[in-house]
């Protein structure tokens, strides 16, 4: 039972040395462990303090890896927000990330259809369901459909 600030900062701290959290969701993780909610706050604040909590590492990392996975920055945006993360602080990560969205969805496009453009409209369609729900935009993918590679 996690009944002291203590307790809590070991459990807090055995979860971000496994992978980075974000606040909602380590508190989340607490909560289901049974810390009360009054000592998680302070916590979870004294940790930030500390620099050991950071949303800014977190999504750095989230969209890191949600991006090697072959996730488009829709899909990675809409996870983020599920997760409690503010839209603005979201949308800064995407843009500060560095990728490079299309050169990631012609790997994932190449991967799952082998480069072969479609021949008609029903290929078309489901090539463009699939990159769609991996969470790139319908002009991205309309462009790589089309062959039209330059920016």
């Amino acid at each position: 039972m996690l009944d002291s600030p203590l307790a809590i900062r070991r459990a807090a701290m055995d979860l971000l040395a496994r992978r980075e959290h974000g606040r909602v969701e380590l508190a989340r993780k607490l909560r289901r462990k049974g810390a009360p909610e009054a000592m998680i706050e302070s916590v979870l604040e004294q940790l930030a303090d500390e620099g050991l909590l950071s949303e800014a590492r977190y999504l750095e990392s989230f969209i890191a890896s949600r991006a090697r996975s072959g996730y488009g920055p829709q899909r990675i945006r809409e996870e983020l927000k599920q997760r409690g993360l503010a839209t603005q602080m979201i949308e800064e990560a995407l843009r500060e990330s560095g990728m490079d969205w299309f050169a990631l969805l012609q790997e994932v496009w190449q991967r799952k259809f082998a480069g072969q453009f479609p021949v008609d409209a029903q290929e078309r369609a489901r090539q463009g369901r699939f990159l769609t729900y991996r969470g790139y935009s319908m002009e991205m993918i309309g462009r790589l459909l089309r062959g039209t590679v330059d920016d």
